[in-house]
């Protein structure tokens, strides 16, 4: 059995995640593991980085989304010779990722998938812009949705999933169209906008089904650009959630590898629910860049 190394993210979730809590589970169900419990962010990245460069490929977060995008960003970087292997124990206030596999949304549920040897290699998108280079696993997006996601980090995460849809309320009515440029290997599209969805995965926002035909396997992304006025918006709100978006008029879909993204005025910017800056921004898709754990 493979030595996994377990990094728990106690700010993850409606309250603090309890390393102790954590270990418990894995011994429960026999796992071989080192557990890392960092202070901040940035220990996370170090400590991580360090168990790479050291040997290991088994890595696990007890987190949400987040904590993915932050073990993604410090191991891609470091191009190891084999697509390392992460597994998700879900605590954090949103674990998307793992809807789109039917994964479980609980830590117990979750930690008895890492003692089997079934894996899923998946695509990772980039995100280039003033910021510099990011990495992201599940959903990034521009426009108000990323405003929406900036706002949703200043309310309370006892609040949960409600804090995005709370957040979208609030920024949508003083959020500005823009003239929107999106250029992809295959074609160039100009069109006033509401927001630019580029999804990897199918869910985001606590389960919103953004994305019902992306996979993350195919080498592309499933690029929408939202059209709508506002006023009309939340009348697609309800069709994003279940899903049922892709025929509405004001959505424009496309499939790209590689994709650049301007917007007049400019637009903030996030990558699995972690803002990194404002548009102009590029990117592509990376293919089987890591192993999901399943």
């Amino acid at each position: 059995m493979p030595k996994w190394h377990v990094y728990v993210n106690r700010a993850a979730g409606r309250k603090a995640s309890e390393p102790a809590g954590i270990r418990d589970l894995l011994r429960e169900v026999g796992l071989d593991f080192v557990l890392h419990a960092p202070d901040s962010p940035d220990e996370a990245k170090a400590l991580i980085e360090e168990s790479a460069r050291s040997g290991a490929t088994h890595f696990a977060v007890a987190g949400g989304d987040g904590t993915v995008n932050l073990t993604v960003n410090a191991l891609m970087p470091l191009g190891l010779a084999a697509p390392p292997i992460i597994g998700v124990l879900p605590v954090g206030t949103g674990c998307d990722l793992l809807r789109t596999f039917g994964l479980p949304q609980d830590a117990a549920g979750a930690a008895r998938h890492l003692t089997t040897n079934a894996v899923y290699d998946i695509d990772v998108g980039t995100l280039e812009g003033s910021w510099g280079l990011r990495y992201f696993v599940n959903v990034a997006q521009t426009g108000v949705g990323a405003a929406a996601v900036e706002s949703a980090m200043s309310l309370g995460r006892r609040l949960g999933a409600a804090r995005y849809p709370l957040a979208f309320a609030a920024r949508l009515p003083g959020f500005p169209r823009a003239k929107v440029k999106v250029t992809t290997e295959r074609r160039t599209i100009e069109s006033e906008a509401l927001a630019v969805i580029l999804a990897n995965a199918q869910f985001f926002a606590g389960g919103w089904n953004v994305a019902p035909k992306a996979m993350l396997v195919d080498g592309v992304l499933d690029v929408q650009i939202i059209n709508c006025r506002k006023t009309s918006a939340p009348a697609l709100v309800p069709k994003v959630i279940k899903g049922t978006h892709l025929t509405d008029p004001a959505v424009r879909r496309l499939l790209a590898a590689e994709f650049s993204i301007e917007t007049d005025p400019p637009w903030p910017v996030e990558c699995d629910g972690d803002l990194v800056g404002n548009t102009a921004v590029k990117g592509r898709v990376i293919p089987a860049a890591i192993s999901l754990k399943i």
